[in-house]
């Protein structure tokens, strides 16, 4: 065992100064991610076309179930719960199951009918910040034709009508890096990570010292564990940058703990690996593990909810969601990042990580041993 270790750390250390040692890797490896991180930093914006949301109707009037229905005839806007009380606001909106709330004031209609402004409030999910305040501005043009609408059935040309007031949550003043510079923790990562990976076993057939490897005391597992390990420890260093860069330049406010952040990002990593080494181990040359790790990244970027909010996918997409670690890694740094998640909300997301990985890496294993004998 002691001699099976002492093998790893060798390889480990090869694999780091093969690294290190050459000035465009090490540009490679430190210099983009913080450009990137910069670039979506001050440029990302999204669009919107579908917001599930909550309501919260303390008055049960006509009027109050007229501004609903109005909401909905908009097509953007789909309701997933009507609440009973303000208690239920939190869960469904820290549990991603609601982007926005509506809660319509008591005496709403009265208010109306008294000619005087009729309170509605938003509160918004702040974590993802294109969504909350173009949802906000669709609600505000929504009440506003419902206000012009109303007074005009009713005869009450000069009242004020509805004043909506919105609030966002984790997010307060819906700044859109704080949604997308935590993101870019795994995104960013994930690429490094695999593209390496995917490039250490074709880097050794194509500089002709994989022969000499195979002819070594290494055994097929060490070389594999010797192969991810530097890998994974890039996607750290890459990884910390990034959130340096988060704290240091743009300020973002870090809620949760660091510890939990590290073994959520390993779990992604491990997941990472697995898929790389797979390409690595099918690649013949670094041409082809570099095609090889594109065709697999941009797909996994795309259904990743870092460009467009999964909810907007179409079902079947949506599925596929499932099988990719970027995935549960954004998910888990927004909560870490903005809401302070502990190990216990993470729970699903550490899960699904662990399984991928537990599905990737034996995998891996078993067609690199295959392509070794």
């Amino acid at each position: 065992m002691i001699e099976s270790l002492y093998r790893i750390v060798a390889l480990l250390r090869k694999e780091l100064l093969a690294i290190l040692k050459d000035s465009r890797s090490r540009v490679t490896v430190f210099v983009p991610p913080i450009l990137q991180c910069l670039i979506f930093g001050y440029a990302a914006s999204f669009d919107l076309n579908h917001v599930p949301y909550v309501v919260l109707d303390r008055d049960h009037s006509g009027a109050s179930r007229a501004l609903v229905a109005a909401i909905e005839r908009n097509g953007v806007f789909e309701r997933v719960a009507t609440l009973n009380n303000a208690a239920e606001i939190l869960p469904q909106i820290t549990d991603k199951r609601a982007a926005l709330a509506v809660v319509i004031d008591r005496n709403f209609e009265r208010q109306l009918m008294a000619g005087k402004t009729a309170n509605v409030q938003v509160i918004a999910d702040g974590r993802n910040t294109n969504t909350a305040g173009t949802a906000q501005g669709y609600l505000s043009v929504i009440a506003n034709d419902f206000s012009r609408k109303w007074r005009s059935e009713n005869g009450y040309a000069a009242a004020p009508g509805v004043h909506v007031i919105t609030r966002a949550w984790h997010n307060p003043n819906l700044i859109t890096r704080w949604s997308m510079i935590p993101s870019l923790i795994g995104s960013i990562t994930m690429m490094t990570t695999m593209i390496l990976t995917a490039m250490s076993v074709a880097r050794e057939r194509e500089a002709g010292t994989f022969e000499q490897l195979l002819v070594t005391p290494f055994r097929p597992y060490e070389i594999m564990i010797g192969k991810a390990l530097p890998s994974m420890l890039v996607g750290l260093v890459q990884a910390t940058s990034i959130f340096l860069v988060a704290q240091l330049w743009f300020r973002i406010p870090f809620a949760g703990s660091y510890v939990v952040l590290l073994l959520s990002l390993s779990l992604f990593l491990a997941a990472s690996v697995g898929i790389g080494l797979f390409i690595s181990s099918m690649a013949r040359n670094m041409q082809q593990a570099m095609i090889g790790s594109t065709v697999v990244v941009m797909p996994f970027m795309l259904l990743s909810g870092l460009t467009t909010p999964i909810m907007n996918m179409p079902a079947v997409a949506q599925y596929l969601t499932y099988v990719n670690p970027l995935r549960y890694a954004i998910s888990v740094t927004h909560q870490i990042y903005l809401e302070a998640a502990g190990v216990g909300r993470l729970y699903p997301e550490m899960l699904a990580l662990m399984i991928i990985a537990a599905v990737t890496l034996p995998i891996a294993a078993w067609m690199f041993r295959n392509r070794l004998t």
